[in-house]
């Protein structure tokens, strides 16, 4: 197992690693929409905040020589189903080739968040 660690991704605001390569794959933390050279919430909207989110996946992804377009799965949380759409939205312009996913809504996300993204990549 190797850990990835990638400063153009926020670091880990808690006691993890932002992913690891083991066996063939890249296993990545939850991304939320921070910025990583600020450390704050970038965006007011899902939509937004989908879209950093996703940036910051693929920093991570990226740094474990993989890609978006090598993820098979993903694992995607919402603050609240009624951003469902508006998720969607920018999440199919970034994972053209449909990984399988779960989308699950939760009460609460680190740093009062409305989304996070964790992934399964091949390298």
């Amino acid at each position: 197992m190797t850990v990835i660690q990638t400063k153009d991704s926020p670091a880990a605001i808690g006691p993890y690693s932002q992913g690891f390569l083991a066996g063939g794959f890249i296993f990545t933390s939850g991304q939320i929409p921070l910025d990583p050279e600020t450390g704050s919430v970038k965006g007011a909207g899902v939509a937004e905040q989908a879209q950093q989110a996703i940036a910051n996946l693929k920093a991570v992804l990226e740094a474990g020589n993989s890609s978006l377009a090598k993820v098979i799965k993903t694992t995607c949380f919402l603050a609240s189903m009624d951003d469902f759409a508006a998720f969607n939205e920018v999440y199919a312009r970034h994972f053209t080739g449909k990984p399988a996913r779960s989308c699950i809504a939760v009460k609460t996300l680190p740093r009062n968040v409305l989304c996070e993204i964790e992934a399964i990549a091949e390298i």
